[in-house]
């Protein structure tokens, strides 16, 4: 068993979308990143990478044209590739996105079912807080998500 741990944030600003694991949530105001600035997939992607031992998002997905404005649930599935390409399959992941002035909850379960497809388990969990007006997130400045997850090493058929 492997655990692993990620986290990103982002500011936030007008005219941008906010996204959450592929889903466009109603917001006056969107994630400044690279990509489309999902801090939720990018935490997940953070501890799925480290849980293996492979570094993390800006190793594998570089701020470079190449990713410009990419799909961060695209990312995500990317790194699962990865994941189980070196013999490991997701047991479970738990994360939070810390977002102040947004309404989260109708959004949860859209969120979960992407999660759940791309990340191949039933056991996600997402949790919402509000940062209780306490730094750039409580401020409505910022958005931040953190995640870990338990990754299983599948049996080696191979003999030593």
């Amino acid at each position: 068993m492997f655990i692993g741990f990620g986290y990103d944030r982002h500011p936030l600003i007008e005219g941008r979308r906010l996204i959450l694991a592929g889903v466009e949530i109603a917001s006056p105001v969107g994630s400044l990143g690279h990509s489309d600035g999902d801090v939720l997939s990018h935490a997940i992607i953070d501890a799925l990478l480290g849980a293996v031992g492979l570094g993390d998002i800006g190793t594998w997905f570089p701020e470079t044209e190449e990713y410009r404005g990419a799909i961060s649930l695209e990312l995500l599935k990317k790194t699962m590739g990865m994941i189980e390409e070196r013999g490991f399959k997701v047991i479970n992941v738990d994360s939070t996105v810390v977002l102040s002035g947004v309404k989260m909850s109708a959004y949860r379960d859209r969120i979960l079912e992407n999660l759940k497809s791309v990340l191949k388990t039933p056991h996600v969990n997402v949790k919402f807080k509000s940062g209780n007006t306490l730094g750039f997130e409580g401020e409505g400045r910022g958005i931040s998500a953190y995640a870990v997850c338990l990754l299983e090493e599948k049996e080696c058929t191979k003999s030593t």
